[in-house]
């Protein structure tokens, strides 16, 4: 696949010059225990589930998942190398949930320090060699609620720089960091402005994000532009200097889900602004978010309406005459100087002075993670999917394969399967 590049607020496909729009999908099955150190066990590092899942998602019309939790100690190079065929690239969150792989919301500095970083700078190097790597993710709703803007604000901001420093030293491009916002609205835009301004008189500001991401569930059931606030959304990122796009989407307030909001996402009255959006679930957990059932015996899928659902709201759209827009002429907007006066919420930290490099953190991002994971695209010998896959009536699908895609060739939805619309049952 075409690395991309960010370019001002899109992304840009450099084989073509058109901008890139995010079709994502929330991958993480199993929920948090498809995380599992001490049995060497994440998202990634099983070639038969990647398989069944990129030939799943190919179908749905997917070209984007976002992973939340990886192991850099695994081997991840088979189960890339099939989103890499299948046209699908990656976005990869460097934290997890477990103790020391994360920064917290509580007390920040307490949880930034040099074994902390070493992680997330292992993460990078685990997936940097692979061209459909799309991003890096250096938070996820870490500023969760008012309380946490006082303190947690330079903290994140910090560790984006020193992600963004790893990167600048050890990786052949420049892999895009950024941060994945929830949508609390009285700090939201404050939060954006905090991680995208510039410092002064640095053209290059190597603390600033490169794209910023929200979690957003306003758009619930039937509704509208206005209704769901997108309205606002446009209007206060229309001016961003980075890519922002729907980091999660997928409202199930009002079941069963409809996803009304695509075709608003892919439209011109959002698609100026925003780059796409990556819909919450692929698979069902107790939140009943899901697209696919998982079988924790057999490793079975059985597809839900949710998944019918959302391919034809998909299928709706002109997705040739979407994915080849071209950037709009002229200057991209210019990130703001940071200063206290961007910041407009009482009590959000309005100091852009970030705390030094903890000990060793210099040294590990001059020297590099040791020992270095390494990644790299490799041969698949078989592209048929073995495990089971049922349709949303529980008959089986048989014959289903990844469709292998030509070079520089980005997944867009064609038709292998005829599911039934709804389950009898």
């Amino acid at each position: 696949m075409p690395p991309l590049e960010v370019k001002g607020q899109y992304f840009i496909n450099p084989k073509t010059g058109n901008r890139f729009q995010i079709v994502g999908v929330a991958y993480q099955p199993g929920g948090s225990a498809g995380y599992n150190k001490e049995a060497g066990v994440d998202p990634l590092s099983n070639e038969e589930v990647c398989l069944r899942d990129a030939a799943l998602l190919q179908v749905l019309g997917v070209n984007t998942i976002r992973v939340y939790n990886v192991n850099p100690d695994l081997n991840h190079d088979k189960c890339a190398s099939i989103f890499n065929a299948a046209g699908i690239y990656m976005i990869l969150d460097v934290n997890s949930p477990l103790v020391g792989e994360s920064l917290t919301s509580y007390n920040p500095w307490e949880s930034y320090y040099d074994t902390y970083l070493n992680r997330t700078f292992a993460v990078v190097e685990a997936f940097k060699n692979y061209p459909n790597t799309l991003a890096f993710f250096s938070g996820n709703e870490v500023i969760d609620r008012s309380e946490t803007t006082a303190t947690v604000p330079p903290y994140m901001r910090a560790v984006t720089r020193d992600i963004k420093n790893y990167v600048k030293r050890h990786c052949d491009r420049k892999i895009p960091v950024g941060y994945s916002a929830a949508d609390v609205r009285d700090s939201l835009f404050d939060t954006f402005r905090y991680f995208t301004c510039s410092l002064e008189d640095e053209d290059d500001d190597i603390s600033q994000a490169d794209i910023f991401a929200l979690n957003s569930y306003s758009w619930c059931g039937e509704s509208t532009f206005e209704k769901a606030t997108y309205d606002d959304l446009v209007a206060g990122f229309k001016d961003s200097p980075v890519p922002v796009f729907f980091s999660e989407y997928g409202c199930n307030e009002v079941l069963p889900r409809i996803f009304q909001e695509v075709t608003t996402i892919y439209s011109d009255k959002m698609d100026t602004v925003f780059s796409g959006g990556v819909v919450y679930e692929y698979t069902q957990e107790a939140n009943n978010y899901g697209l696919v059932d998982l079988s924790s015996s057999d490793k079975s899928a059985k597809l839900l309406n949710d998944f019918v659902t959302l391919r034809s709201q998909y299928a709706k759209l002109d997705w040739e005459a979407i994915q080849s827009k071209k950037p709009p002429s002229g200057d991209a907007p210019k990130a703001p100087t940071c200063s206290p006066q961007l910041i407009t919420t009482k009590g959000f930290n309005n100091n852009f002075t970030l705390p030094v490099e903890p000990p060793n953190v210099e040294d590990i991002i001059k020297e590099g993670v040791k020992p270095t994971p390494k990644g790299k695209i490799v041969d698949i010998d078989n592209w048929e999917v073995k495990l089971k896959v049922y349709a949303p009536d529980g008959t089986e699908i048989k014959g289903l394969k990844v469709k292998k895609l030509k070079d520089d060739e980005i997944n867009s939805m064609f038709p292998l399967l005829l599911l039934p619309t709804r389950n009898p049952n």
